[in-house]
């Protein structure tokens, strides 16, 4: 018996198909285009960077990045060319890892020639590698390679799950060792890729074992950026509920990171075996951590952050229990580190005065005053520093 319904079904898509193939050979050949083989950013020998958009209608197209605020070169606006392609050569640049963005009539746009990718949580960012010598630390060399690993654990402070990364040394799957750990934070506006990806901090510590400058260690990277509630315009917020919402990532890395750490990971324990350091936004986490639970880390780093000097006597009132028993705080840090650049407008003055008020109360620390500014230029450079510092 023959299936009406299926032979009407099998000639309809028949008839579909045979108009749809016509209609594309109907169709005219795509006329190629100068985006076609476009390169952008092209890195010269002499360390100049090239950078270009294909954007024939657009009115006007601007490049910024990091190496402009560390005072190593500038951006600006590109040229357009009669083919629609925008260019703009900078540098020369120092050898280093970059990030950048486009501009296109007021709208920040990736450049859709790079497929280096910065995550984060308000935008995105191109990345670029100028090589040279001032680069290796940070560069994919010929060593041993650790794992970084994306790992999702269960958060008792926010209710759900979250996500870090994680790297372990070269030859932790095929060995029984256990390993000290080292916490290191993020910035605002990025999340726990952010070491990861311009961090280059898998890359640093693999170089940096190879090379015997720093210890076989494990390195947790959290995503700092917790949820906050909706701010209302011209409202100022509230102090209280400011402070305990700054209070959560201390429940967070305490009640929930580094429990989930130790329980599924060959880590070596207590505070000797612990170091906690951070950028910015998470160098001030690092500083309320250790305010309020200074027996926890033996070694910590903050990192282009410090206290306003407006807010001095604030922060001393709220960390009076730390500042006032320096004895016991020296016997519990072995190294107390404050590094910020010279041109950190964000920051500099903050980190002289938290230096300060350490210095007057008696708590030893390390102040470093370093070029350059608020940037991942720097931060690089000092986990670079610091990870050979580390539980010696």
């Amino acid at each position: 018996m023959i299936n009406f319904k299926s032979s009407r079904l099998a000639g309809i898509i028949l008839l579909a198909s045979i108009v749809l193939t016509t209609a594309v050979a109907q169709q005219p050949p795509r006329q190629p285009t100068p985006n076609d083989t476009l390169k952008s950013p092209e890195v010269l020998a002499d360390g100049r960077v090239v950078f270009r958009l294909y954007a024939p209608k657009a009115s006007e197209v601007m490049v910024g990045g990091d190496w402009i605020s560390q005072g190593l070169g500038a951006g600006g606006k590109l040229t357009k060319d009669d083919q629609g392609v925008w260019s703009i050569t900078v540098g020369p640049l120092p050898a280093d890892f970059y990030s950048y963005s486009f501009t296109v009539d007021g709208v920040r746009t990736l450049d859709p020639k790079n497929a280096m990718v910065k995550q984060g949580v308000t935008s995105l960012d191109n990345m670029f590698l100028v090589p040279g010598a001032g680069a290796a630390f940070e560069d994919n060399q010929t060593v041993p390679h650790g794992e970084l690993r994306k790992v999702w654990y269960p958060s008792t402070t926010l209710g759900g799950e979250r996500r870090l990364h994680i790297y372990v040394p070269p030859g932790y799957d095929k060995g029984k060792s256990k390993y000290p750990v080292f916490y290191l934070l993020h910035g605002g506006g990025d999340e726990d890729s952010g070491w990861s990806t311009i961090g280059r901090a898998g890359f640093i510590m693999d170089n940096l074992i190879a090379a015997k400058k720093a210890k076989p260690m494990i390195v947790v990277m959290p995503n700092g950026s917790l949820p906050r509630p909706p701010v209302t315009p011209g409202v100022p917020p509230d102090p209280a509920v400011n402070a305990a919402l700054q209070d959560r990532f201390t429940s967070e890395l305490l009640k929930d990171v580094v429990p989930f750490i130790e329980k599924n990971y060959r880590v070596l324990p207590g505070s000797a075996n612990r170091a906690l350091a951070g950028l910015s936004m998470g160098g001030g986490q690092t500083m309320r951590v250790v305010a309020t639970h200074p027996d926890q880390f033996a070694y910590v780093g903050v990192w282009s952050m410090g206290v306003n000097p407006q807010a001095t006597a604030d922060f001393e009132k709220r960390n009076a229990a730390f500042l006032e028993n320096s004895a016991k705080v020296n016997q519990q840090i072995k190294l107390f580190a404050i590094t910020c650049g010279e041109k950190d407008t964000l920051a500099f003055a903050g980190s002289k005065n938290l230096a300060e008020i350490l210095k007057k109360r008696g708590i030893k620390h390390d102040l470093q005053i370093t070029p350059g500014a608020h940037t991942w230029i720097n931060w690089r450079q000092y986990l670079n520093e610091y990870a050979q510092k580390l539980f010696r």
